[in-house]
């Protein structure tokens, strides 16, 4: 399993702070109380593994500096896991509408943004050094007797920004949607290269 993709996964979640949102003025941004990891998606997906598979929903929190003002971004969100490499996190705006659709499949992520029309495509091998660049510290939370975590909160040091994604109404092991882990391009949505998103997406 390829050490690198966590990284993808926040900056897709990153995208959410370019886009349409609910962005209030913050006294602080509270740090992620857990050492830097040199392999953040076994990090991530270790407090997983318990389980076969599970669908959730999920708040998610956003605390980040955008031009020098310390900010925070609330979003509704979807999540699917299947054991061992298959992870999708959806995020919308709090009036339904969607920003996000991260996909990783072995090894292979996808990202659809649908109101720029635009999508990202890549495998996450080919971004080595980016990780190394990046102070990620990864924390979970689990209720007694718990398989599946109901916290997940992701810290970015040089970002200055930290992810709190909170699951409710898990379901565990049960029948997942048969598209759970298919990707489709919509109709009028440009694909282009990961490596555009990652690296600041210059036109």
């Amino acid at each position: 399993m390829t050490r690198r993709p966590c990284l993808l996964f926040l900056s897709a979640l990153l995208l959410a702070l370019f886009l349409s949102g609910c962005p209030k003025k913050l006294e602080r941004i509270p740090s992620v109380k857990a050492p830097p990891v040199k392999n953040p998606i076994a990090m991530l997906l270790e407090p997983l593994s318990a389980v076969e598979n599970f669908q959730s929903r999920a708040s998610i929190r956003i605390d980040t500096v955008r031009k020098g003002e310390e900010m925070t971004f609330l979003l509704n969100g979807f999540v699917l896991y299947q054991r061992p490499g298959k992870l999708r996190i959806l995020g919308y705006h709090p009036l339904g509408m969607g920003l996000f659709d991260a996909l990783c499949v072995d090894g292979e992520f996808f990202l659809l943004s649908p109101l720029e029309k635009k999508a990202f495509t890549g495998e996450v091998s080919e971004f080595e050094e980016l990780i190394e660049k990046q102070a990620i510290r990864i924390s979970t939370e689990k209720g007694p007797g718990d398989l599946v975590p109901n916290l997940i909160r992701i810290g970015l040091e040089e970002k200055q920004t930290r992810i709190d994604i909170r699951l409710k109404d898990i379901s565990v092991n049960s029948r997942l949607p048969e598209d759970a882990f298919l990707w489709a391009i919509p109709e009028g949505v440009e694909v282009r290269p990961l490596t555009q998103f990652l690296r600041g997406r210059k036109r």
